[in-house]
């Protein structure tokens, strides 16, 4: 199957198209049959039958309603480099998982993976007896568009040396874990989870311990990212009360261990946090590396950011261009800060946000699976925090990088009059592969290549381009495996942000 992704430069909006093929598909549905032939006329009925049988290159497709299941669906076989399996919701369908029939128990999870090389899609996990998913030793997959809700343990949990997956644009809320409440995550990177995983556009809401918790057992000095993600209301119940003192309530718990001594590198690029009922971004006892850019911190009870304690020999703490309305940040003096609106010369207030009503953030995603467009902690027009960060290497709008999560885009020196626009193919890719750019004038056009963290790897391609169509040969083959970002540049300004996917 050949993939397309979109981007338009609009708010970067990113619509995932996809092209059938006829051979290599099974699907499944509420009125199939495990004994009919996997076909779109005969679907099964369950998605453990469908991983059954399915080779690597093929596609399942689930298709819409809500699918009642006792027993964990585990998925234990892997694609390859080349052939990764997918697992994705019908087109235009929404199918549920729900386990909710499971007993409370640590091994009734929604799916157990520990496979590799899985695209995972548009699907919603719910009830499970303790994680809705568990990605326990696998690598390589990529987990999109799905949501994980009502379970009773974390939403999404990564363990046993899983290392190297990437969570696009999904949701966790509602996970709770009677009757002492305190292990159930939104999104849970921790005990001995491995490196390389990163999540983008995901949210972590109302769960009753922490949004993200990067907590090691087990093991040591591991490195995972999150950028562009929204953390808020955790350490909560559903209907809003407090379950108590075991329910921690932190937005991005970086890391931390039994005897504190282990190290959790952690990066976290425009990241957004609010209204959780302890720490927004928490060190815990985290002795690794900790890298804030471009975070926002809000009406987070205890705390916005609190990153207080000596770290590891070696290890650093970076933050920079990052927002904390109302409260002070706690910061080490250890901690290599610049340009963060705590410090001199800025004075931020209220009157520097278009809107400080969190609502929105809990609406529905975009069409194409993004987040939704909200006012929210953007700044006004006219905030002394326009263009008034330090290049960290991640895109902006005007003649600097803003503070804070969100970048102003009409300001600065951006042309909102030019438009482009970026076809990626394939995508997923494994070496090679081609960028179609559709540019509204020409110039000189930059193609830079970043890893998932931002740090500059190569450039891609680098010419002097015309209106219209240009197609861009692109080489990963001595890149690893994993996200990637091209920054597009338009005689030398950022004009556009596209993610490669490598497997």
């Amino acid at each position: 199957m050949k993939s397309i992704l979109r981007f338009i430069l609009t708010g970067v909006a990113f619509l995932f198209l996809s092209q059938f093929v006829t051979a290599g598909n099974w699907y499944v549905a509420t009125n199939g049959s495990d004994t009919g032939n996997g076909s779109e006329q005969y679907p099964f009925l369950t998605i453990a039958k469908a991983v059954s049988v399915v080779l690597p290159g093929e596609n399942i497709y689930v298709k819409g309603g809500s699918y009642y299941l006792l027993a964990p669906v585990i998925i234990a076989k892997s694609g390859t480099t080349g052939s990764v399996i997918s697992l994705f919701a019908y087109p235009g369908t929404k199918p549920v998982l729900n386990f909710s029939g499971q007993s409370l128990n640590g091994s009734n999870y929604g799916i157990k993976l520990t496979g590799s090389y899985w695209h995972i899609k548009g699907i919603d996990i719910t009830g499970a007896g303790d994680n809705g998913m568990k990605i326990e030793a696998g690598s390589h997959n990529i987990i999109e568009n799905c949501a994980f809700y009502r379970n009773r343990d974390s939403g999404l949990q990564l363990d046993n040396g899983a290392s190297d997956n990437t969570i696009i644009n999904c949701d966790s809320y509602y996970n709770a874990d009677p009757p002492d409440y305190g292990d159930a995550d939104g999104f849970a990177v921790k005990m001995n989870v491995g490196s390389g995983n990163s999540f983008y556009g995901c949210r972590s809401w109302k769960n009753c311990d922490d949004g993200w918790d990067g907590y090691l057992r087990g093991t040591d000095d591991v490195s995972n990212s999150l950028e562009n993600c929204w953390a808020f209301e955790n350490g909560y119940l559903e209907d809003g009360t407090d379950p108590g003192a075991n329910a921690n309530g932190n937005g991005f718990k970086m890391g931390g261990s039994d005897d504190k001594t282990l190290k959790h590198n952690f990066t976290l690029k425009k990241c957004l946090s609010f209204k959780n009922k302890a720490k927004g971004f928490d060190q815990n006892n985290n002795k690794g590396s900790m890298i804030l850019y471009n975070c926002t911190g809000y009406k987070n009870l205890v705390a916005d950011y609190r990153i207080t304690q000596a770290l590891a020999t070696g290890k650093v703490a970076v933050v920079k261009n990052c927002v904390d309305l109302g409260k002070i940040a706690e910061i080490g003096s250890f901690a290599e800060q610049e340009k963060n609106s705590w410090m001199a010369p800025f004075v931020v207030t209220t009157a520097d946000f278009i809107s400080l009503d969190e609502t929105p953030a809990y609406g529905s995603r975009k069409a194409d699976g993004s987040l939704p467009d909200i006012d929210y902690m953007h700044l006004v027009s006219g905030s002394n925090l326009i263009d008034a960060g330090v290049n960290v290497g991640l895109s902006y709008a005007g003649s600097a990088p803003d503070l804070g999560c969100f970048e102003t885009v009409t300001t600065g020196v951006k042309d909102p009059g030019f438009s482009m626009e970026v076809f990626s193919y394939p995508n997923p890719l494994n070496d090679k592969g081609f960028l179609q750019l559709n540019l509204s004038r020409g110039g000189r056009c930059d193609i830079l290549l970043y890893d998932s963290t931002g740090r500059y790897v190569k450039k891609l391609a680098g010419q002097i381009a015309e209106a219209g169509e240009q197609i861009v040969s692109i080489d990963l083959s001595d890149m690893r495996k994993g996200l990637y970002i091209c920054r597009i540049y338009l005689n030398d300004v950022p004009v556009q942000t596209a993610k490669l996917i490598k497997q």
